[in-house]
């Protein structure tokens, strides 16, 4: 425990992202490099999909990330309502846009791949619907967090909310055993050897990791800002109160 309360100091992490960033960022750019040449280069055409389904390449890995990152977002709302650290906090702000992002790409993509398959842009299935609860969890947490005048409560609210929401990612993931729904079952992450040929799967998990090494750079970017704006926002507060005080001085 006192290990992660020493990696809980904002100026702790700063010097570890520091080192990890030009890694990370250099990772997702060989991957993501790769991955795209590999899929849209090399791999085969399906025998039933076609060319369409090298969306695949970019749709699954960003549905990955769009869970991941709320996953994280929730993980560090519990930390910050439980320890009460504010670089718990600073973590899930910063990871909420990007999850965001992803959501995006994740549905965008699903919809250019579902007017060829299935012959219409959008259907209510259950996968489809509860990835878009996902996007209006996402978008109401950032416009909590950023509601209140008071960071405390701005957190606090925006914390529970992440918790709360966190009940739709089992959704997303066994929607499509739980319901009849339009997507196909998991072919990856089943239990036994994925249902899917290596000439398809290799840059699949390339695009995937690459995805997650920018996940992580731009979350460090993320929360790298974070901490400065909070530090600037207690520096113009803290002068404020000292301005406060001189005037009372003064008049009195």
């Amino acid at each position: 425990m006192s290990r992660l309360h020493r990696f809980a100091s904002p100026a702790q992490f700063v010097r570890l992202a520091d080192r990890i960033q030009p890694w990370t960022g250099w990772a997702a750019a060989l991957l993501i490099g790769a991955g795209l040449a590999v899929g849209f280069g090399f791999s085969p055409p399906d025998y039933q999909q076609g060319e369409t389904v090298r969306i695949m390449y970019v749709h699954v890995p960003s549905a990955w990330m769009a869970m991941f990152g709320y996953a994280v977002m929730a993980v560090c709302a519990a930390a910050g309502l439980i320890w009460r650290h504010p670089l718990a906090h600073v973590i899930a702000h910063g990871a909420a846009p990007i999850g965001a992002c992803f959501t995006i790409v994740c549905l965008a993509t699903g919809m250019l791949w579902g007017k060829p398959m299935w012959g219409r842009w959008w259907a209510w299935d259950a996968r489809l619907t509860s990835v878009l609860i996902l996007l209006f969890l996402y978008l109401g947490y950032i416009a909590l967090a950023n509601a209140f005048d008071n960071r405390t409560r701005g957190d606090r609210s925006s914390a529970i909310l992440a918790l709360v929401g966190a009940v739709n990612l089992p959704v997303i993931k066994f929607s499509v055993d739980w319901w009849n729904t339009l997507h196909q079952p998991a072919s990856v992450t089943r239990i036994g050897a994925p249902a899917i040929h290596s000439s398809m799967l290799t840059p699949l998990l390339l695009m995937a990791a690459g995805f997650m090494c920018l996940f992580a750079t731009l979350l460090f970017v993320r929360v790298r800002a974070g901490l400065l704006e909070r530090r600037l926002r207690a520096l113009r507060h803290a002068r404020a109160h000292a301005s406060g005080m001189d005037t009372g001085t003064t008049l009195s």
